[in-house]
């Protein structure tokens, strides 16, 4: 490890509050994505997360690896079906006797759907995992009557056509799902089937909330923001338009974005770290001054129910980027009220040769903030370095911070990434709103290797890295090392 940088300052106040931190920040995004590609034919639902013939499927044909992770990683919610999937998902194809239920030409990924997980398995998955579901609506090929028979069949009282057609197969209690995201990515012509202009989408949106509300109002509608970025104002004037017509209507925007690949260091941890704040901050202010205009009680809140790292950069990379996806959600927590990581196969690691799932260095970053990164975020203030990608992506700061206060437990949580490639950077953490204990806990997550895969068989050194930190009660200093993720947690005697 080479010389440190000179040393940075974060400095803490308990009375500094962002906002609260929502738990369903900490859900899952799940869809059956079918490759059939060189003769190689996979599917992410089918085989790694349902295999009712595998020995680790439990009664259901869920893959139990992969829910008792998702239980320890405690998941929030699960959306589902899809993704691009969901614009030509028929509903109905996936319910009653699974030896009766056809097998249709799947248009997103282009291989063919048996159907076998439908609304009730989904609906099972996520009682598994101990999870809420979010349905993703089809508004490519669907419509409102699709919509409303889904909801009934989900939540309906018995008496109806659809929710005694739940009953019938074997499901005879309410669903009571909250949560309808009013379509995936209507805006990406390139890639949805059944893309929508703005106006087109807003129209049918409201049309379908409408309905739905009939069906049952006490659901909460997920809206569509855009996804489809151009170096245009093309997303911004979306999202204004969204948010104008559909206020009153959804609660939430759905926002996407995945971390582009580069193999330039910098570039992929400071400018796609700054990328990502953008899509994160314009729409929020355009939320919040659409709140300020019509007098509303509450925004529009954000819904970041896709996002990722893009798997091509590997190893403790694509770890530290998920961190810095974490850290922004959570110095975001007034807005961003809902996140959903892509996928839930992606929690775990998985050896072919082996056939072997394990604990990555991702799962333990995960866990570290769903497990203790509830309460209250906070503003803190820091001093460090900063360094350059372009002309545009100036002063970018080496440390990547967000803070936590678990009020109830009067303690402190501090998430850093160290940004810096190769020297490590010293910080003294000054709370300015009483003391800490006298010591705190440091959990690190370092390699020196940036991009090596991660293994089955060096699995146990993937655990955290813990020790304890002095403090002297005001202040306590921390060695964060180069191209790393700390979790810190202290104590406080107000």
């Amino acid at each position: 490890m080479k010389k440190s940088l000179q040393e940075a300052t974060i400095r803490i106040d308990t009375g500094r509050i962002i906002g609260d931190i929502d738990p369903k920040i900490y859900g899952v995004f799940m869809e059956p994505i079918g490759f059939n590609r060189n003769g190689v034919t996979s599917n992410t639902l089918y085989g790694p997360v349902y295999n009712p013939d595998s020995p680790l499927a439990n009664a259901e044909g869920f893959n139990t690896e992969y829910i008792k992770a998702a239980q320890e990683l405690r998941i929030s919610n699960m959306r589902w079906p899809g993704g691009n999937f969901t614009a030509n998902y028929h509903w109905q194809d996936g319910i009653g006797p699974k030896d009766q239920r056809p097998v249709r030409k799947e248009l997103a990924w282009g291989v063919n759907e048996s159907n076998q997980v439908g609304t009730d398995e989904w609906v099972q998955l996520n009682s598994a995992i101990h999870s809420e579901n979010v349905v993703c609506l089809n508004m490519g090929t669907g419509g409102i009557q699709d919509a409303c028979s889904w909801l009934e069949y989900c939540n309906g009282e018995p008496g109806s056509y659809y929710a005694d057609l739940r009953a019938k197969f074997g499901h005879p209690d309410l669903y009571g799902i909250k949560y309808w995201c009013l379509g995936n990515e209507v805006d990406g012509s390139p890639w949805i089937i059944g893309h929508k202009n703005v106006d087109e989408y807003c129209r049918l949106a409201k049309e379908i909330a409408k309905a739905m509300k009939k069906v049952d109002p006490t659901i909460t509608l997920i809206a569509n923001g855009s996804s489809y970025y151009q170096p245009t104002m093309d997303w911004v004037e979306w999202n204004w338009k969204v948010l104008n017509e559909l206020r009153g209507v959804a609660d939430y925007l759905s926002l996407h974005r995945y971390w582009d690949h580069s193999d330039n260091y910098y570039e992929y941890m400071g400018k796609e770290a700054m990328v990502l704040e953008e899509k994160i901050a314009i729409p929020a202010a355009q939320a919040q001054a659409v709140q300020k205009v019509y007098r509303m009680a509450k925004p529009m809140y954000l819904s970041f129910d896709e996002w990722a790292p893009h798997p091509h950069s590997g190893g403790l990379l694509t770890t530290l980027a998920a961190a810095q996806f974490l850290n922004a959600f959570i110095r975001h927590a007034d807005m961003v009220k809902m996140a959903n990581y892509t996928l839930l196969t992606a929690i775990l690691g998985f050896d072919p040769t082996h056939g072997k799932h394990f604990k990555t260095p991702f799962f333990y970053v995960f866990k570290m903030f769903s497990n203790a990164c509830l309460g209250k975020s906070l503003d803190a203030w820091v001093s460090c370095d900063t360094f350059d990608v372009d002309a545009f992506y100036k002063a970018i700061p080496y440390l990547d911070v967000s803070t936590v206060y678990a009020e109830d437990s009067h303690t402190l949580i501090l998430n850093v990434v160290n940004r810096h490639q190769d020297k490590a950077v010293t910080a003294d953490i000054i709370s300015s709103s009483g003391d800490f204990a006298s010591e705190a806990r440091a959990q690190e997550v370092y390699r020196e290797d940036l991009k090596a895969p991660y293994t089955y068989a060096e699995q146990d050194e993937y655990i955290p890295k813990t020790n304890t930190v002095a403090t002297d009660k005001s202040t306590l200093t921390h060695v964060f090392p180069p191209h790393s993720f700390t979790q810190i947690t202290v104590g406080m005697n107000e």
